[in-house]
């Protein structure tokens, strides 16, 4: 049988090939920063004239400016990876600007997100900074009531209408969870609610509560949609890669358990050209803008599971919420549904035992 790339290149031998790509071009990235904040800032202003035409022309404005802070949230993504511009301060700068219009503590969400990279389809290390997936044992061990639970958590409706709300508005305004015991982590968090605070007082004071409710807000909600639409069907898909700590590998995480969501051409530009998330995984330190070229450029990078768009929506809504380590994919609860009556029967046998 033959090799497969991943398995015949070594760190010493892939290192060689990203490197050259890692190099960020400070003209690019300023242009990026234009080409992304000017059309944001348009499109916001007239989402906002438009409430004097009709609040439809409004929402579809909100939905146009929504891509665009997605495109924001990638410069904030890459200064998070130090890969946006040369100077780390520069970085840090747009990274905060960028996280206040984002609703993302970016010092915050950049301490996650690191530990995100370096335990993607970690078994032993789950839930940071990732969908938390249940393997089809702990499902099957787990109560009702938590069954229940999880359940409601990968509910597509829950995940991608409510999940929004619940992360960008609510949880990211208080510094819990990993790394809540660092000072900087947690004074990233109040300072970003600070600024926050003054740009939704500035919002109100200026365009009134009208474009709070109908332009600010939606904005936030249809971009934090996309977000976490295009993050879901990255890692979520049938074949993805999980492995525990023992037998876990860095470059197998990246290219299985990574897609390339390939997208036309002016969504992938809206995005910021996140698509490319194997490639991405493999070097967070090579700029969006040059991740096409390293994917095209180097042969490694070819083996990663190709997604279409209309492949994208078959996955944010299919029953794949289990990872099965038996058969080394992810499963759907009706595949353990007999499974689960039947633990569920064990345990109230168990109960009236007992007493």
């Amino acid at each position: 049988m033959n090799e497969s790339p991943q398995q015949r290149v070594q760190p010493k031998d892939w290192v060689p090939l990203v490197r050259p790509f890692t190099r960020p071009s400070t003209w690019r990235s300023l242009g990026q920063v234009l080409t992304s904040y000017l059309p944001f800032l348009t499109l916001w202003y007239l989402a906002y004239r438009a409430l004097e035409v009709h609040w439809g022309l409004t929402l579809l404005l909100d939905l146009a400016a929504a891509f665009f802070l997605v495109r924001i949230f990638i410069l904030q993504h890459d200064a998070g990876h130090g890969s946006f511009f040369r100077n780390p301060r520069d970085n840090d700068v747009l990274g905060f600007v960028s996280g206040v219009l984002t609703l993302t503590p970016y010092g915050y969400w950049q301490h996650a997100h690191a530990r995100h990279h370096a335990t993607s389809g970690n078994l032993d290390k789950r839930g940071v900074g990732d969908i938390y997936t249940m393997t089809t044992q702990e499902y099957l061990a787990a109560t009702p009531w938590q069954r229940f639970s999880y359940r409601v958590y990968r509910n597509p409706l829950v995940m991608f209408l409510i999940g929004p709300i619940w992360v960008f508005m609510l949880s990211y305004r208080l510094p819990l969870g990993y790394g809540s015991d660092k000072p900087k982590v947690r004074a990233s968090v109040w300072w970003t609610n600070l600024a926050l605070a003054g740009l939704v007082a500035l919002v109100f004071t200026v365009f009134g509560w009208e474009a709070f409710l109908l332009v600010y807000l939606p904005v936030q909600y249809f971009a934090a949609m996309i977000g976490i639409f295009l993050f879901y069907v990255q890692h979520q898909f049938e074949d993805a890669y999980w492995e525990p700590d023992p037998r876990w590998e860095y470059l197998k995480a990246a290219m299985e358990g990574s897609t390339y969501l390939k997208l036309p051409r002016l969504l992938q530009w809206l995005t910021g050209n996140i698509g490319l998330h194997h490639v991405h995984h493999l070097a967070p330190k090579i700029p969006n803008y040059r991740l096409q070229e390293a994917h095209d450029r180097i042969e490694l990078m070819k083996v990663a599971p190709t997604v279409t768009l209309a492949d994208a929506f078959k996955i944010a809504f299919a029953d794949l919420h289990l990872y099965d380590p038996g058969r080394d994919r992810l499963v759907g609860f009706r595949d353990v549904a007999a499974q689960a009556r039947a633990a569920d029967r064990e345990r109230k046998s168990g109960e009236r035992t007992a007493q």
